[in-house]
């Protein structure tokens, strides 16, 4: 029981992330670090963030499983099937639901979606199942070959990611900045609050 807790919270993250992803390319108002460089990626190429993000994740898991596949497990293949096909599906009925929408409906989808990636990402890293192949880049650098300490090595992917995403037309703004100051505390939250109690077999108040 424990187990199949651990897999169908990984699995429900992962969609869930997927889900969020589409919502802040429709809001059009700032997107995070690795969803810019997969978006300007699949931009310069004319294609959808999902064959691409299958594509670059594809290539960085190589990677990782060459330099540390400590980090590889049955989550990080959810990330990388699904993820992609699941930002183009939420993408594509936005599109079709709300095809021009105004800047309050769009403020509203990219802060829905910022609190709905926060529940996703307490509960994909609670299920410890692996992480995806480009979070495990900055852990490699920091703990494996101890270049910097992670922060900074994850701020050097992270900008990376976003000056690429510039290159090729990927919109940055206030979606950008809010992922980066409060996506931590938040996904922080939810798992304390949300996903270890569900882990456990029952929830709890929050503090």
């Amino acid at each position: 029981m424990y187990q199949t807790r651990r897999v169908t919270m990984a699995l429900c993250g992962v969609i869930l992330c997927g889900f969020c992803v589409g919502m802040l390319q429709k809001a059009n108002l700032g997107v995070d670090p690795f969803t810019c460089f997969v978006t300007g990626i699949a931009n310069l190429f004319s294609s959808t963030y999902s064959t691409f993000y299958l594509i670059l994740t594809g290539s960085l898991l190589a990677v990782v499983l060459i330099l540390r596949r400590h980090y590889i497990g049955i989550a990080t293949i959810f990330n990388l099937l699904l993820t992609g096909v699941m930002a183009d599906f939420m993408h594509g009925l936005l599109d079709t639901v709300i095809p021009h929408p105004g800047l309050m409906v769009r403020g509203c989808l990219m802060l829905a979606a910022i609190v709905f990636t926060c529940l996703a990402a307490a509960l994909y890293f609670t299920a410890d199942l692996g992480v995806s192949a480009y979070d495990a880049l900055a852990l490699i650098a920091a703990y494996k070959y101890q270049l910097l300490p992670f922060k900074y090595c994850r701020i050097i992917t992270d900008s990376i990611c976003v000056l690429v995403g510039l290159a090729f037309d990927v919109t940055l703004g206030i979606g950008t900045v809010i992922t980066a100051l409060f996506m931590g505390p938040l996904t922080q939250w939810f798992r304390v609050n949300l996903a270890e109690p569900l882990l456990t077999g029952g929830l709890r108040p929050a503090d």
